[in-house]
């Protein structure tokens, strides 16, 4: 097959069934399936996120393409098993679409923002209801592989709609050091296998609520969690930076001194700011 220019979704949907072709295909990809091929999918949604959030529009570009590259592995996995392929994908994302945007398509209105996200929830209900499912709780079709810090925050989010929620970050924010306190005597207690999973719970409650406090302040947890890594990341670097500039290195120092670094590398972040 000859690739030339101007690029169309058809020839990446050529390119993939050829890399799939039993007889001439990609030995790699030839290997795959939807369940060795959903991690890859993850990860290259993280990187549109990553691109996002250093606003590098050249990478997202890229990015953006390599998570469509996935969405068509998947379907030309699914047309190789009479499943379904790429344009009953497209059909069925324009019809959601349509569907679920009444007030734009089909002389619906909506008041604001906010009613429109009740109800896209309130049509998602009716969809899975007409679909059979019988699960009735506010708490129903919540994806079981998304993230657990998104499924915390989906589950809070679900639960508030029903009035069980906090009035406002400050209770949050209590129940917050509560957990930690437990967390503390937890590990005052001496090191057991049921001391370990008491342990586990009590951490998880003050994730749980984290997640919960960054609701309550329209802050997405993942966001915040990416800012926090990339910014270790950024410290940690500099301080091995200047202790090599120091004919040193991290390893071998003592707590103190390591701190020392950091708090240095922090400096030089309020002085370049």
């Amino acid at each position: 097959m000859t690739v030339t220019a101007p690029h169309n979704v058809d020839e990446l949907l050529a390119i993939m069934a050829r890399l799939r072709d039993r007889d001439s295909g990609c030995p790699w990809d030839l290997e795959q399936d939807f369940a060795s091929i959903a991690p890859y999918t993850i990860e290259e949604a993280y990187e549109v996120a990553d691109a996002i959030d250093r606003n590098d529009l050249g990478d997202l570009k890229d990015e953006l393409g390599d998570l469509l590259l996935q969405v068509v592995f998947h379907a030309q996995m699914a047309k190789e098993q009479g499943a379904f392929d790429f344009g009953d994908v497209v059909a069925a994302i324009c019809d959601k679409m349509l569907r679920r945007h009444p007030h734009v398509f089909a002389g619906a209105t909506v008041e604001d923002a906010e009613a429109q996200t009740r109800e896209w929830e309130a049509q998602k209900t009716r969809e899975r209801q007409a679909a059979g499912d019988a699960d009735t709780s506010a708490l129903a079709g919540i994806a079981r592989g998304m993230p657990e810090w998104q499924k915390a925050v989906k589950l809070q989010s679900r639960a508030a709609r029903v009035g069980f929620d906090w009035p406002g970050p400050a209770p949050v924010i209590a129940k917050l050091h509560e957990e930690i306190e437990e967390v503390r005597v937890e590990f005052a207690q001496a090191a057991t296998a049921d001391n370990r999973e008491r342990l586990q719970d009590e951490i998880g409650d003050v994730l749980f609520v984290c997640a919960n406090l960054a609701r309550h302040a329209k802050v997405d947890v993942g966001a915040a969690l990416r800012h926090a890594n990339l910014k270790f990341e950024r410290r940690f670097r500099s301080m091995e930076a200047m202790a090599a500039d120091d004919g040193t290195a991290l390893q071998g120092m003592t707590l103190e001194q390591q701190d020392e670094y950091w708090n240095r590398a922090k400096g030089l972040e309020r002085v370049s700011r």
